[in-house]
């Protein structure tokens, strides 16, 4: 099952200094997901001053209960207090842009 996750960054002055300091263990997540067939696309959110603010990552999952607990329960960017608001919808993928 494919899904959408749509993460938005907390706002006070120290959520970016936050997000880099657990940046490079949320990209060697992000890579072994992504070598598993977990994660199919992913991308930084910016805001107008061209600054992280959030994240974009289209999944693969067999549900969002296994999403959750494979992923999010681990996920650095929720255990370091980067990922403010998290919002996970179903989608369905148009078969020409999966991976192949």
């Amino acid at each position: 099952m494919q899904f959408i996750v749509i993460a938005y960054d907390y706002k006070d002055e120290g959520a970016l200094a936050r997000r880099l300091d657990v940046r490079e263990a949320h990209l060697k997540f992000a890579g072994e997901m992504f070598e598993s067939g977990k994660w199919l696309y992913a991308a930084a959110l910016l805001n107008d001053d061209g600054k992280m603010n959030g994240s974009v990552i289209v999944c693969d999952y067999p549900s969002e209960e296994i999403l959750r607990k494979e992923w999010l329960d681990n996920e650095a960017y929720i255990t370091g207090k980067v990922w403010e608001d998290v919002t996970i919808r179903k989608v369905q993928i148009a078969p020409h842009c999966l991976p192949k």
